[in-house]
């Protein structure tokens, strides 16, 4: 399985309608979908490397977009949406304790979320639901996935060929620790708010 969808995202990249699927994942992902956009963005890279800039770019305008949402999520449909979602990542029962030095420490708390394995959703959803400063909000977003998706785009460029053969030639290994940093960020949330 784990193969067929590697396999299905090289062959994605090289599709006319590649880009636009993984502006709306990375859309998702930042507002409400739990899979990073690495999966899909790592195996286009890589397919075709001479596009990493154009495709890193894509995944940065719509998980920002994506993270506009969830904030939309959190500030005006917080019973109807973002508590249900809260919930489900475990997050609700502290939103009490943590709005108010959410808000305190917001800039770093968005930046630190876009940037690591924190589900970057919680973050967004918080950052509507607390009132967060909606500039500040969207300019640390854009910094933390610039960092974040630029980083991989410039690594898969310039190291591509390597990384690929490690990849394919370690894919369960790739996704078992792609997981468990998910779980990590998953983690990382329950113990620190």
């Amino acid at each position: 399985m784990l193969r067929k969808l590697y396999d299905w995202c090289i062959q994605l990249a090289e599709k006319p309608y590649a880009l636009w699927a993984l502006f709306f994942y990375a859309m998702a992902e930042a507002s409400f979908f739990p899979l990073p956009v690495e999966l899909m963005m790592i195996p286009m890279i890589i397919a075709t490397p001479k596009r990493a800039w154009l495709i890193a770019s894509v995944a940065i305008v719509g998980s920002v977009i994506g993270a506009v949402i969830g904030y939309a999520i959190g500030a005006l449909l917080f019973d109807q949406l973002a508590q249900p979602i809260l919930d489900f990542y475990g997050y609700a029962e502290k939103f009490d304790t943590a709005s108010a030095l959410y808000n305190e420490w917001g800039i770093w708390a968005v930046l630190v979320g876009g940037l690591t394995p924190i589900p970057f959703k919680v973050i967004t959803i918080l950052s509507g639901a607390t009132g967060f400063n909606l500039v500040a909000f969207v300019v640390s977003s854009l910094v933390a996935r610039i960092i974040r998706y630029g980083v991989i785009a410039i690594l898969l460029y310039y190291f591509g060929t390597p990384i690929r053969d490690f990849i394919e030639k370690r894919l369960g290994l790739v996704f078992a620790a792609g997981i468990a940093l998910v779980i990590a960020g998953f983690l990382a949330l329950r113990l620190f708010h």
